[in-house]
C-alpha cells in the first residue's frame, strides 16, 4: 500500500478514530468475559497526548503519560540507535548504526542526553497527571505514530515492571514491516494505517505542529 495523501487531519482527529476502534474491541471483549477493570491510557509525550485524550474521554478512563526519548546517533541525532524511559529503562537498536570508531563513551553520552531529556520532560508534565496503579490493569500505550518503534518498545519494558494484566499498543499509523514485531510486544495491537512506504509520521497528517509544553499541560489537566 502506498500513501498518496494524508490519512488524518490532525492528532485529535486521529485519536477520535483510534478511540472508536479501541472501544469496539473492548466492548466485544466485555461481552465474552468477566467484567474487566477500567483501563489506563498512557500517552507518549508530547505528540501522543492529543491523540490519547479522545481515547481516554470516550472510554471514561484515566489519562497519564509514560515519557521516553530516542537515543540519537552521535553524528546524526535524528537517527535512533535506541531509546530510554524516564524511569531508566534502556533499549538499544539491533541495527548496526555505529561506525567502528564509535566507542563506549560516545554511546554513553548519547544515552545521557536522552535520559536527561526524558527526565526533564517527565518532571514538567507528570504533576498534571492523575495517580494511577497499573498493576493488574489493561494499559493502553498511545503515540501519534510509530516510525522505528524504539520509544514505544522501551515504554512497554517500563510498564512490564509494574505488572499490568495486558499491554495494548495503539497508534494511528506505523510501517507495515514493524507490525509483526509490535504484535510480539503487546497483548493487543491497534494500528489504523500501515503503509509500506514510510518516510515520516508527519507525512500522514494534514496538520502536524509540534505539541508544546503548555498545550500538553492543558490537555492533561483538563482531560480534553
Amino acid at each position: 500500500m502506498t500513501n498518496e495523501a494524508p490519512f488524518f487531519l490532525n492528532r485529535t482527529h486521529a485519536g477520535e478514530e483510534l478511540a472508536q476502534k479501541i472501544q469496539a474491541i473492548l466492548t466485544e471483549q466485555a461481552s465474552t468475559s468477566e467484567v474487566q477493570p477500567v483501563p489506563i491510557v498512557y500517552a507518549l509525550p508530547r505528540g501522543g497526548i492529543p491523540v490519547a485524550a479522545p481515547i481516554a474521554k470516550l472510554l471514561g478512563c484515566p489519562l497519564t503519560i509514560l515519557t521516553a526519548k530516542k537515543i540519537g546517533h552521535p553524528l546524526n541525532p535524528e537517527l535512533a540507535i535506541g531509546a530510554v524511559s524516564a524511569s531508566g529503562n534502556i533499549l538499544w537498536s539491533s541495527q548496526n548504526n555505529f561506525q567502528p570508531n564509535f566507542n563506549h563513551k560516545s554511546r554513553q553520552r548519547a544515552l545521557d542526553r536522552a535520559l536527561q531529556g526524558a527526565k526533564s520532560l517527565d518532571a514538567l508534565l507528570n504533576p498534571a497527571c492523575p495517580q494511577v496503579n497499573p498493576q493488574g490493569a489493561t494499559v493502553i500505550i498511545v503515540d501519534d505514530g510509530i516510525a522505528t518503534g524504539m520509544t514505544i518498545a522501551v515504554a512497554v519494558n517500563a510498564l512490564l515492571e509494574l505488572s499490568p494484566a495486558q499491554i495494548w499498543l495503539c497508534s494511528p499509523v506505523a510501517p507495515l514491516k514493524l507490525v509483526p514485531w509490535l504484535q510480539q510486544l503487546s497483548d493487543c495491537l491497534i494500528i489504523l494505517e500501515t503503509p509500506e512506504t514510510f518516510l515520516s509520521v508527519s507525512n500522514f497528517y494534514v496538520q502536524f505542529p509540534q505539541v508544546n509544553t503548555e498545550e500538553a499541560l492543558r490537555i492533561l489537566g483538563s482531560g480534553e
